[in-house]
């Protein structure tokens, strides 16, 4: 693993910058599409600018909805068409083997940047030695507490899933008595979609239930551990979580928790930053930490997330996507995305910068909650992944919703998976 610091840092960037921007004969428009959330759309013409003013081009945003799985669903249109008219992708980190065929190989480009880059996340872009995408930042998310509430009623931040639904409980009751009629004890990401299969694998791989379809390939999710972590789930809706969770994606959580109605959430790292913010009720009042578990010894499970820049190979202009996507998977882009977005960076030595951890001290200590990171089952399941996903997660939300057993609905579900698995992935 290279690890660059200081002024081998900004060398390296200084060179990114050098090496791939020039004077272009002709200056183009590119348009680069993402489902960002959060601030990350209003900061994307900051981001994009030094490399505009150098290149003398200009990239336009093409927004998405925030829901992925309705985002893969349009990158699978557009790219099946050959859609020359988006020159970018924003991917996530489970979509390298099912886009693959469509992504320009970026391996030479990027032979001197990827390098810098934590060496798990180039592997998962690299799809048969072809490299489809470069990492712009990494996720994995954690549990989002109010300090000044536990803090009241002489509480500390969960270990154990029943911790956090007792501690919610008791925290949540003692405020409405207060007046607080609004207080939840728990927020996270109910509606089915991809965001789901993400909570709903911490839940079971935490509680010792597998990782829905193991890296050998073995469907796992039928288990008794995977039926009690669905169950305990369960549970929360109506009386912790408000029945509408189970419509809720990220923003949806984030709204309740940023607006302070909420004693702990489960979400990704860009709600840090924007809990911070000016506008938020929170503000200075919350912590975070990683993910209970089933009981103790058990592991925490964070699912790994992530976005990637792809380069279209439709596109009529890749020479100038490409030197974009070098910049936004470059140290300058992770930093200014770091300290504005509160981003993962993938670049390893900006974990040691100085004014990350100035304006974003919980990046550095997120290490914790990323060395938990467990993958979705993307890689095992190839391009039936995107099934076995929505699958799982139509199985968990019927779970969730009280229709059917968790028991019951897994005992399908891993008969349905073995339908789709065939002979084999």
């Amino acid at each position: 693993m290279t690890i660059l610091k200081g002024r081998a840092l900004r060398a390296t960037a200084t060179a990114v910058m050098l090496a791939v921007f020039g004077a272009p004969a002709m200056a183009v428009e590119l348009f680069y599409v993402s489902g960002a959330v959060g601030n990350a759309v209003e900061n994307f013409k900051t981001l994009v600018k030094p490399w505009e003013e150098a290149t003398g081009n200009t990239v336009t945003l093409v927004p998405m909805p925030a829901s992925t799985t309705d985002q893969f669903g349009q990158y699978r249109l557009w790219l099946a068409a050959g859609a020359t008219d988006i020159d970018l992708y924003q991917t996530d980190v489970i979509w390298a083997p099912q886009l693959a065929d469509h992504f320009v190989d970026l391996t030479e480009a990027a032979k001197d940047l990827a390098p810098t880059h934590f060496p798990s996340i180039i592997a998962s872009q690299t799809v048969n030695g072809k490299l489809v995408a470069l990492p712009i930042f990494t996720d994995a998310p954690a549990l989002y507490y109010r300090k000044d509430l536990l803090d009241k009623y002489g509480k500390t931040p969960p270990k154990t899933w029943a911790e956090l639904t007792e501690t919610a409980q008791f925290i949540q009751d003692a405020e409405r008595k207060e007046g607080k009629t609004d207080l939840w004890g728990f927020v996270w990401q109910g509606n089915a979609y991809e965001g789901l299969t993400a909570d709903a694998l911490e839940w079971i791989k935490s509680y010792g239930g597998g990782q829905i379809v193991e890296p050998d390939g073995t469907i796992s999710v039928n288990n008794p551990n995977a039926v009690a972590a669905l169950e305990m789930a369960k549970s929360w809706v109506g009386t912790i979580s408000p029945e509408g969770v189970l419509a809720y994606q990220e923003e949806e959580s984030r709204g309740v928790w940023q607006t302070g109605n909420a004693v702990f959430m489960r979400n990704w790292p860009y709600a840090y930053g924007l809990g911070n913010g000016e506008d938020s009720a929170v503000k200075g009042l919350f912590g975070v930490t990683t993910l209970p578990v089933g009981k103790e010894g058990d592991t925490s499970a964070a699912t790994l997330g992530g976005w990637n820049v792809a380069v279209s190979k439709y596109s009529t202009k890749q020479e100038a996507a490409i030197s974009l996507a070098l910049y936004l998977a470059g140290p300058e882009a992770q930093k200014q995305r770091a300290i504005a977005e509160s981003n993962l960076p993938t670049i390893v030595a900006l974990y040691d910068d100085p004014d990350i951890a100035a304006a974003q001290p919980i990046i550095p200590q997120w290490k914790d909650v990323f060395l938990n990171a467990v993958p979705r089952p993307s890689a095992p399941t190839l391009g039936k992944y995107n099934e076995v996903s929505a699958k799982f997660w139509s199985a968990v939300h019927d779970t969730l919703s009280g229709n059917g057993t968790a028991a019951e609905n897994l005992e399908l579900l891993e008969a349905d998976l073995t339908d789709l698995k065939g002979s084999g992935w």
